[in-house]
């Protein structure tokens, strides 16, 4: 994913939030003056490989979630769902975060030389202060929803879980499952219901581009079909 491409995407969901792009490339700025380049190449082991891009829903402690994502070739954890994976024994390959909830795992996580790939946007300013110079950097991966900076990459993507599962297309990933997922939960608050159907939407892009139906879809496929299209035509 370029960012010339993903572009317009990006500012339809600026415009239906009412976010403010000079914000997120405040942050980006900030980002980039706290981070080292990171060579994008340590993902080529990835290449052709099945990919577990975890979701933090509470279903991801299920057997059959874990399981998933047991068995996959890689595992990248999406916020918390790193916490959930690392306490059944799974490990993970990759943390991605916009440093919301579980930072002292991403400190772990990098000590132990385990990429965490951390998101600055408009609104975690002061996480990324406090918490990018905490992370070991040479296993530190920086990104935004603007244009790319320095070490400051956009791989796509808007929430950590479409973001992970774009990371994992950028790396080749041969097939992508998607354990812990919940685009239906009934816990969120209205922020975060907008939030997940943007990542539904953007999962659907990437059905599209790579070729490939996620099962994580199959109950919402002709919804999101109808709004990517009508996204697209923009």
């Amino acid at each position: 994913m370029n960012f010339e491409t993903f572009e317009p995407v990006y500012e339809a969901i600026l415009a239906d939030f009412g976010f403010d792009r000079h914000a997120d490339e405040e942050a980006r700025d900030v980002a980039a003056s706290l981070s080292t380049p990171f060579d994008l190449s340590r993902f080529d082991g990835w290449e052709g490989r099945t990919v577990a891009v975890a979701g933090g829903a509470p279903r991801l402690r299920e057997d059959e979630e874990i399981r998933l994502a047991r068995e996959a070739d890689v595992v990248v954890a999406a916020s918390t769902a790193a916490d959930v994976l690392l306490e059944a024994g799974v490990a993970v390959d990759c943390l991605v975060t916009d440093l919301d909830k579980n930072p002292e795992t991403a400190v772990e996580l990098t000590a132990r030389g385990v990429p965490v790939v951390a998101h600055a946007h408009g609104d975690n300013v002061p996480a990324v202060r406090e918490w990018l110079p905490r992370f070991d950097a040479d296993h530190t991966l920086t990104t935004t929803q603007a244009a790319p900076v320095g070490p400051v990459r956009n791989v796509g993507g808007f929430t950590d879980g479409d973001r992970a599962a774009f990371l994992a297309d950028h790396a080749g990933a041969g097939r992508l499952t998607f354990p812990g997922w919940n685009f239906d939960d009934p816990d969120v608050g209205p922020m975060k219901e907008r939030k997940l159907a943007w990542a539904a939407r953007l999962l659907g892009w990437l059905e599209r581009l790579r070729g490939e139906q996620f099962a994580v879809l199959d109950d919402r496929r002709d919804r999101v079909r109808r709004e990517l299209d009508a996204l697209l035509a923009e």
